[in-house]
């Protein structure tokens, strides 16, 4: 039975005295650990502990540190298959997409670890202004102290290394707190950061919900909060936080556009692709597809049998395209956003079925737009087809959002491109794709109410930094 334990102080906390929660299989319902929830006191000891090292781990040099996290991203690639499988199992991702998580993971730590060594800055000469004259600034980057990386559950490796790589490769020491569902893969991932050589206290971990991740946030020693996750929580965040810097990766109900002269088979399986993978849990995940009226129906067919195509079932099998959400608890509220689109005159193109933690792929014909399939963030197996007649309509329909993450246009126009691509209020706008395409060393964000900031190995070392000046002046001549 494994076990997923805080560590404190370069200890593992053990179950003695402690609440423990089970962990369990969302396709199997089984058993298959146990969680040790960190108390009140245990949190206060983590941030004490980060807070006394974070001197020690800046004076670590550059290459020490870009050498432990290319350690870190060798050792992971040696236990690929193990963290594969155990993400599989402990989120119900099908291990051909736990395979490619873990393979981005070790990206991230090779990028962080490259990046460690490119903490430049600049000399700016003074006499630009006529008080400069026989002065120069020199301007590098520092770290910041202590980040507090709060974590979400539905890329539990990656988005874990996107906190800790960049944080330690920037000098900084790092409280983390992982999602509760996702809590065994983060133990085994510090462990493995232990074998590449990272001291004991450059990073505590504590295991819990929202009143532990609260206790943290509000701590003054806390320099920067990195927060992944949703909405709601981000506001409360931003409430209890008070005068730090807070990085919030957010939500999104993302739109891709298919214009009448896409290829539209090759669109249809990216859709199919990109709008299931992990079961829809993802932030940027293909959920409103507008298609141009002249070709709705013919892509509307394409995407169907793209669908059907798909696999369910066991995240352990290699062939299996579409597990189980994280619980029946989030299947639940697909299943009931499905019946109230279809209340409001949406049409069911294919799927829609439930059992237990898993949603059949569902097709939407023609929801409302002020249904929550469309409105809101769906985070499930769930893809809704809207028509439009020009691009103009086109664009203030995907923009018609309270969020702005990622965005994607199938034409093979380049004006529509362009149109599209400068009027899009979102983060990132991918041309010929679908807005699920992201690679580990762009900068990711997004506007409006999908966050505050970027990640990427280098854009996220810009806010986990800060910038310090040395001015030297040349005293004046006495001779």
């Amino acid at each position: 039975m494994l076990t997923a334990s805080p560590y404190i102080n370069g200890t593992w906390i053990s179950s003695e005295n402690r609440e423990q929660v089970e962990i369990k299989s969302p396709y199997t319902g089984d058993t298959i650990g146990h969680q040790v929830l960190a108390t009140s006191d245990d949190v206060e000891s983590a941030l004490a502990a980060v807070y006394k090292a974070k001197s020690e781990t800046a004076s670590i040099p550059a290459f020490e540190r870009s050498r432990i996290l290319k350690k870190a991203a060798f050792l992971l690639e040696e236990q690929k298959e193990k963290f594969a499988k155990l993400i599989s199992l402990e989120l119900g991702k099908p291990i051909k997409n736990t395979l490619d998580e873990v393979a981005r993971s070790i990206e991230t730590l090779e990028l962080s670890g490259e990046e460690a060594k490119r903490l430049t800055g600049e000399t700016i000469p003074g006499d630009a202004s006529e008080r400069g004259v026989n002065s120069h600034a020199i301007i590098f980057r520092v770290p910041v102290g202590v980040i507090a990386a709060i974590t979400p559950f539905n890329a539990p490796l990656n988005l874990v290394c996107h906190k800790v790589g960049p944080a330690f490769a920037a000098g900084n020491t790092t409280i983390l707190k992982p999602a509760p569902q996702t809590t065994l893969i983060a133990t085994e991932f510090l462990k493995l950061m232990h074998e590449a050589g990272l001291p004991n206290n450059a990073v505590n971990m504590v295991l819990g919900g929202v009143e532990t991740g609260q206790q943290i946030v509000k701590d003054d020693r806390v320099n920067v909060i990195s927060f992944t996750g949703g909405t709601v929580a981000s506001k409360n965040i931003c409430d209890l936080a008070g005068m730090k810097k807070v990085l919030l990766e957010l939500g999104g109900n993302a739109a891709t556009v298919v214009h009448e002269d896409a290829d539209l088979e090759y669109a249809a399986q990216l859709a199919a692709k990109t709008g299931f993978s992990n079961s829809g849990q993802s932030c940027i995940s293909v959920q409103r597809l507008y298609v141009q009226r002249s070709v709705v129906s013919k892509f509307s067919e394409l995407l169907k049998e793209e669908i059907l195509k798909l696999k369910v079932g066991n995240p352990l099998l290699p062939d299996t395209d579409v597990g189980t959400l994280v619980d029946e608890k989030a299947a639940n509220r697909i299943s009931a956003w499905i019946e109230d689109a279809v209340s409001q005159g949406a049409t069911v193109a294919c799927g829609g079925k439930q059992n237990g933690a898993s949603v059949e792929p569902t097709l939407l014909i023609n929801p409302p737009k002020t249904a929550n399939v469309v409105c809101q963030e769906v985070f499930g197996p769930l893809v809704s087809i809207l028509p439009y007649d020009t691009i103009d309509e086109a664009i203030a329909e995907a923009n018609d959002s309270d969020f702005g993450l990622q965005a994607g246009l199938f034409t093979n126009q380049m004006d529509t491109a362009y149109k599209f691509a400068n009027a899009l209020h979102a983060g990132g706008v991918v041309i010929n794709g679908t807005s699920n395409f992201r690679l580990d060393h762009w900068p990711y964000g997004g506007v409006k109410n999908s966050g505050i900031g970027r990640e990427g190995p280098r854009f996220a070392i810009e806010d986990m930094t800060e910038s310090k000046m040395i001015v030297f002046r040349v005293p004046p001549s006495r001779n």
